[in-house]
């Protein structure tokens, strides 16, 4: 099965993502609220696609992108900002 890891910090966008994805496709959907979860999270599981806010607490959308483009063990995970 596929994961896709959603990193959103609104729960309210949480949850339609979740909605939509599962609805659609039979993927496991993995959350983090903040761009520093996210990170940990990828450290542990790395999911075949990642949804990714721009506007996060801490550490922003575009740098948690920049840190998995410049790691060989993540730089092809598609991220959908």
């Amino acid at each position: 099965m596929k994961t896709v890891l959603i990193v959103e910090d609104d729960e309210d966008f949480q949850a339609l993502y979740k909605d939509i994805l599962l609805s659609e496709l039979e993927v496991e959907i993995i959350q983090a609220f903040n761009g520093e979860e996210g990170l940990k999270v990828i450290d542990h599981t790395k999911p075949d696609l990642i949804i990714l806010d721009v506007i996060l607490p801490g550490i922003k959308g575009r740098t948690v992108c920049s840190k998995l483009k410049e790691d060989s063990r993540t730089r092809d995970i598609p991220i959908i900002f």
